[in-house]
């Protein structure tokens, strides 16, 4: 009984990393769940803002933070006394932001990755990544189905916790509430990979939008999309039922159909005929799946996994690939059994 009470006793001082839109919406989850939260910005004007007003106007306009989020500007102000951390850094960012938080926390806090991607140069997953760099803290990730946006607005939302079960149904407890339920696993490798993967295959199906090639066409490339990701996740020793979850199939249904998608909007204008290199200039909204895409082949070539459609969407953004060759590319692929 004791055991039992143990795994679903919360961790009631949480410490949020990075204050974009999905960090200050974590934050105020945790604190609807009863928490008590400090919340870390990277930038300090935006730290002073929400320090100051309470709002955050850059990232997740026309929402204030509930009374239990504590913003601060000191990164060891939010390691303080947490008992669990959520970081919500870019995933191309993620290493060099654990270098400088692990040296101000306790051990075996719990490390609970909130973004999504692959490190571009290594090809590791952010899951990878943290336990490289973070030997000796528990790893998790949470991922799934969720627009900022809607969970902000109290919006029913679920996702997925990944981490060894015990840790996992903590953080579940900690973060549950009438909105937002998250499920358990022990499929760090599953979840990191889903999250990442669909991404890309959101551009992808948004190019397909923007070249006006139907719902069809879009359709066709989202299941190719997800037989990609299976063939990878599957040499990675992902789970089956873990893919075809929240953080995997899940989620790509929301990012690859949705113009609130960053990722699909970002196709959908390469589609129309945007160029890749501006619509990722400085100021633009950041489309995690370009930088992944590369990272995503990478890591699958070492696999020598097959990634077609991948492969495509990476030539295209690095500007190897006219759209009109990409689709004839694969339109013209060898026939084979599904």
């Amino acid at each position: 009984m004791a055991e039992i009470l143990e795994e679903t006793k919360p961790y009631d001082r949480i410490g949020v990393i990075g204050a974009g839109a999905w960090g200050t919406v974590l934050a105020m989850i945790a604190a609807q769940a009863g928490r008590q939260v400090r919340l870390w910005a990277r930038e300090p004007e935006l730290a002073e803002e929400l320090i100051q007003k309470r709002r955050n106007s850059l990232f997740l306009p026309g929402v204030s933070l509930p009374a239990a989020v504590k913003p601060v500007a000191d990164l060891a102000q939010a390691a303080e006394g947490a008992e669990a951390v959520l970081i919500a850094a870019p995933a191309q960012h993620l290493r060099a932001v654990l270098a400088a938080l692990v040296p101000l926390l306790a051990r075996k806090v719990p490390l609970v990755l909130c973004a999504k991607g692959i490190e571009q140069n290594s090809g590791k997953l952010v899951t990878e990544v943290l336990e490289e760099t973070a030997p000796g803290f528990p790893p998790a990730i949470l991922s799934g189905p969720s627009f900022a946006q809607d969970a902000a607005k109290g919006l029913p939302t679920a996702v997925t916790i990944a981490a060894a079960l015990p840790i996992a149904k903590r953080l579940q407890a900690s973060l549950s509430h009438a909105a937002f339920r998250p499920y358990a696993s022990d499929d760090l490798i599953g979840v990191a990979l889903g999250g990442a993967a669909k991404n890309v295959y959101a551009i992808a199906c948004g190019m397909v939008d923007g070249m006006g090639l139907g719902e069809s066409a879009r359709a066709a490339l989202m299941a190719r999309g997800f037989a990609e990701l299976v063939r990878l996740g599957t040499a990675l020793g992902a789970r089956p039922e873990t893919l075809t979850g929240l953080s995997g199939l899940g989620d790509l249904v929301l990012t690859a159909t949705s113009l609130s998608s960053r990722n699909f909007r970002f196709g959908r204008e390469v589609g129309r005929g945007g160029d890749p290199a501006e619509l990722c200039a400085p100021g633009r909204p950041l489309a995690e799946g370009v930088a992944t895409a590369p990272a995503l082949v990478l890591r699958a070539r070492r696999e020598q996994i097959e990634l077609p459609v991948a492969e495509t969407v990476a030539h295209v953004l690095a500007g190897a690939l006219p759209l009109d060759a990409a689709v004839k590319r694969l339109m013209s692929r060898p026939l084979k059994p599904e």
